[in-house]
């Protein structure tokens, strides 16, 4: 049997070799911490090592914190999963698909099919999309003069749809209105409900969307991978924004981030608190879209992602909101299990059968690195091995 303490030799590794700059891995259990390790820097070019309490832009890791939150109000009475979210937003009832653009450029937009509903957002078949992924959207950004959704100005949610709801998976800006949800119904801006409601009740002290001079003291900069090398770079989420980005925006620290996986591993409790019903969270661990392909998201702004795809050959799903293997990994991660990433190479996985959560953090540019993806693959691989 491996031990976990082959994992040391993993990710020191890599970070010695100069594949990327610092990472830092945890795996837990319920009541139990398996494995942490920090390796390398904090910045390539600065002598300040990665360590446990680094703080850490988590981006998309973002978006399960938000479907909690959404999964409370509804397990409330106060949102209805299957309702038209335009009762909660009026906004959301805005939304047109994207058919194309005229000869002069010039988009074309027509009424969906039928209204969105949260359940839609939080599985992205919305019809949302992000400009990264999607050319579409990119050229209507570029002929409308709308913003990136990572400056967090409310212009950036007015972007079309790609498709009619309920149709196909894709990837967007879904869980940022199901955040507007969440605050339009608790009368809370985001930061406040997710103290309030999560964070607090599960001892999450360094998780938040506006870093404290404490937190920024601890904060890890975003490297880019570039033809020279890694370098650092100044990129940040605004942190005095027009609206709190519900699918990215959440800074955090691998030990807070387990606090949440293993809230969701251990059914809805944690830290001594009850903060989701454990029939809420076998919803949102339940693949909500069995008859829907989620394939390879291919890169349409290289230096932001590349093509991506965590599963090539497997079947996967989508819960309330993770991604789900329908079938066993190649890593040795069982069929069913939850996980995501964020967009600067952070990643989770949690895993219902064999008990155990991990989570990888880096802070490289673009998404999908080669280096980082290849890290995350033999790290959980380790973990697996370790656990057999």
């Amino acid at each position: 049997m491996t031990t976990f303490a082959a994992l040391d030799e993993i990710l020191g590794g890599a970070a010695a070799r100069g594949e990327v700059p610092g990472v830092i891995g945890l795996v837990g259990a319920p009541g139990e911490t398996l494995y942490e390790g920090a390796f390398g820097k904090r910045d390539i070019g600065k002598p300040q090592a990665m360590t446990m309490d680094t703080v850490v832009w988590i981006a998309s890791m973002t978006k399960a914190v938000t479907g909690a939150a959404a999964m409370q109000l509804v397990e409330q009475g106060r949102i209805d999963l299957d309702a038209p979210a335009a009762r909660v937003v009026a906004e959301i009832g805005h939304a047109r698909v994207l058919d194309g653009f005229d000869a002069d450029g010039k988009p074309q937009l027509r009424a969906p099919k039928r209204a969105i509903t949260l359940r839609d957002l939080l599985t992205h078949t919305a019809g949302y999309s992000y400009d990264m992924w999607n050319p579409d959207i990119g050229r209507y950004m570029a002929a409308t003069g709308t913003p990136g959704v990572t400056g967090c100005q409310n212009a950036a949610l007015t972007t079309p749809l790609v498709a009619d709801p309920g149709e196909v998976f894709e990837y967007g800006i879904s869980i940022d209105w199901a955040g507007k949800m969440v605050e339009a119904v608790s009368g809370q801006r985001l930061e406040s409900y997710f103290a309030d409601h999560l964070f607090a009740p599960l001892g999450m002290k360094d998780t938040m969307f506006k870093m404290g001079a404490d937190q920024l003291a601890r904060h890890a900069p975003i490297h880019a991978r570039t033809p020279d090398g890694l370098v650092a770079t100044d990129m940040m989420i605004p942190q005095e924004p027009e609206f709190f980005m519900g699918g990215g925006g959440l800074y955090s620290t691998a030990r807070d981030y387990l606090a949440f996986a293993t809230m969701i591993l251990n059914g809805g409790a944690g830290n001594g608190n009850r903060v989701l019903k454990a029939e809420t969270v076998a919803e949102m661990s339940r693949d909500q879209i069995p008859g829907i392909k989620i394939g390879t998201l291919v890169s349409a702004i290289p230096p932001a992602t590349n093509d991506a795809n965590f599963f090539p050959g497997v079947s996967q799903g989508w819960g309330l909101s993770f991604l789900i293997n329908r079938d066993r990994s190649p890593e040795g991660r069982p069929a069913g299990s939850l996980a995501w990433a964020g967009l600067a190479n952070t990643f989770f996985w949690i895993d219902p059968k064999t008990r155990i959560t991990g989570i990888l953090l880096t802070q490289i540019l673009p998404f999908f690195d080669v280096e980082a993806i290849k890290l995350f693959r033999a790290f959980e691989t380790g973990v697996y091995r370790a656990t057999a």
